[in-house]
């Protein structure tokens, strides 16, 4: 099995927490043409959301930056998540989405 990168092994755990609250998700593939996208395009319960995944302690570059400008004007939420705090905050903006779809 290959070696996972440090964003790897987040977009890994990204995945894992998606898959476990049963969210959509649907992860472009950048080439450098057309308009600039996050790593994760997401929905859960009706409302939808942006990841940027990145190693430990890495930010988003201003390209990233400019696109979650951009789907925050939109009304979406974005996360970047590069580690365990990410995880947690992930993890209770779903719980959340689940708890007012309850209602």
């Amino acid at each position: 099995m290959a070696k996972q990168t440090p964003e790897g092994k987040v977009k890994a755990e990204i995945k894992r927490i998606l898959d476990e609250f049963g969210a959509y998700y649907f992860m472009p593939v950048q080439n450098g043409m057309g308009a600039p996208a996050l790593d994760f395009h997401c929905a859960h319960r009706g409302f939808a959301f942006f990841i940027e995944a990145k190693a430990p302690g890495k930010k988003p570059t201003a390209r990233q930056e400019m696109t979650m400008k951009r789907t925050a004007v939109a009304g979406c939420t974005n996360f970047v998540i590069d580690g365990e705090d990410g995880y947690v905050k992930l993890r209770n903006f779903l719980k959340m989405l689940g708890v007012m779809h309850e209602k």
